[in-house]
């Protein structure tokens, strides 16, 4: 059985279990780790109200190596106070007595209801009883993708391999994520794997810009979450020379953990709440790239295309407003707007199109909407999905 899990780089055991956190039963505590060491590089939300699983990991992945990530799902461990935070603690301090590591060598995320203390007792037999189960096999990578969903449909996991001076390096990540998404960071849990060798500093830069340029570009409903949270964990055991500089063996491993990340990132707008089609957002013509974000997100972020998404509606009329209200500089002259390849505006004025064919393209799993607007060179982009009435009964039926 092919492994494209987070076991499969050389170095990374995992597991994952129920212990009851989930009233439906399902799985909702998992484990990754590597028992050598491995360097550690993260991302969190830039929300201002953090959990305090965020908290503990931010601090303990500067300390150096990390040999484990406990996760529970569930409850999120935000808004817990004092008792919130030592509760993150000892999540750490008893996966670590079972792995023979250090409390700070464990880093910890948690995702779920948010303002709820964590059952304890629950975790820590669940600890115990995942970590009894560490595996490097397929199903073992299975496990840990399953505990760490919410109210996702299925798992996200993507896997890259890359010769480095022909050594093969592997990359595999896995992402939870459907709603509560919106740009910096997207909500999401995401832990990557890679067995390269290479510098810590270099890790985080390759992780900040990949994660920036997918994650971070998906929007589900423009909302954040107290607890995003993205690792990578290195093991260094691929037997490569280590990366230490940004020449060109560091731009081969950017570019495949790039592409990873942006796999998950398409996972995650396909399976998100009530979502039935993702999209892209292109945006061009803007007078800097800030401007340019700004606009492709106002189009993905707008209620009302997302439900001409859905109908599979040809309206530009709602994509041009859009971009026309977001308090961009824009020429509406040369106002362009594209819908896969079809032009449905050009110049400030609309053209004539075939309604049908648009639908056609509207309709399918993926596609793009293309703007100009027409007041410099700059470019961005951004990833949406369609906004159903099952986003708003998965919302309405999530109490507290």
């Amino acid at each position: 059985m092919k492994n494209n899990t987070v076991t499969a780089p050389k170095g990374f055991l995992a597991a994952g279990i129920s212990c009851g956190i989930k009233q439906s039963g399902k799985k909702d505590i998992a484990i990754l780790a590597c028992p050598t060491g491995a360097k550690a590089a993260g991302v969190f939300t830039t929300n201002k109200v953090v959990s305090a699983a965020v908290t503990i990991c931010k601090k303990y992945i500067k300390t150096g190596n990390a040999e484990a990530v406990i996760v529970n799902s569930g409850n999120a461990n935000t808004c817990t106070g004092k008792l919130g935070l030592k509760n993150a603690q000892i999540m750490c301090q008893t996966a670590a007595q079972l792995i023979d590591a250090k409390a700070n060598q464990v880093l910890v995320a948690s995702t779920g209801i948010i303002g709820h203390q964590l059952p304890m007792e629950k975790i820590t037999t669940g600890i115990i009883l995942a970590a009894a189960k560490l595996s490097g096999s397929p199903k073992a990578g299975n496990d840990f993708a399953q505990a760490i969903m919410t109210t996702d449909t299925r798992c996200k996991q993507a896997f890259k391999a890359v010769n480095i001076d022909n050594v093969k390096i592997t990359i595999a990540g896995t992402a939870k994520g459907a709603g509560m998404i919106g740009p910096n960071m997207a909500t999401t849990l995401c832990f990557i794997t890679t067995d390269a060798a290479i510098t810590k500093a270099l890790l985080q830069k390759a992780l900040k810009d990949a994660v920036g340029d997918s994650i971070n570009k998906l929007t589900v409903d423009g909302h954040q979450s107290t607890n995003d949270t993205a690792i990578i964990l290195a093991s260094g055991l691929a037997g490569n020379k280590p990366i230490t500089k940004t020449a060109a063996q560091y731009k081969k491993f950017a570019a495949a953990l790039a592409q990873l990340t942006t796999d998950l990132a398409k996972q995650m707008a396909l399976d998100a709440e009530g979502a039935t089609k993702m999209f892209a957002v292109i945006v061009n013509g803007a007078a800097n790239k800030n401007e340019a974000a700004k606009a492709a997100r106002a189009v993905a972020d707008y209620d009302l295309v997302k439900c001409a998404i859905h109908g599979g509606d040809a309206n530009w009329g709602r994509i041009i407003c859009a971009v026309g209200s977001c308090g961009v500089k824009l020429n509406p002259k040369k106002l362009t707007c594209s819908i896969g390849n079809i032009t449905v505006f050009k110049n400030g004025r609309p053209v004539k199109f075939d309604p049908k064919k648009v639908s056609k393209i509207i309709k399918k799993k993926e596609h793009t909407i293309t703007i100009n607007l027409g007041s410099g060179k700059f470019s961005d982009f951004c990833y949406g999905c369609d906004l159903s009435a099952g986003y708003v009964r998965i919302n309405a039926d999530y109490h507290t």
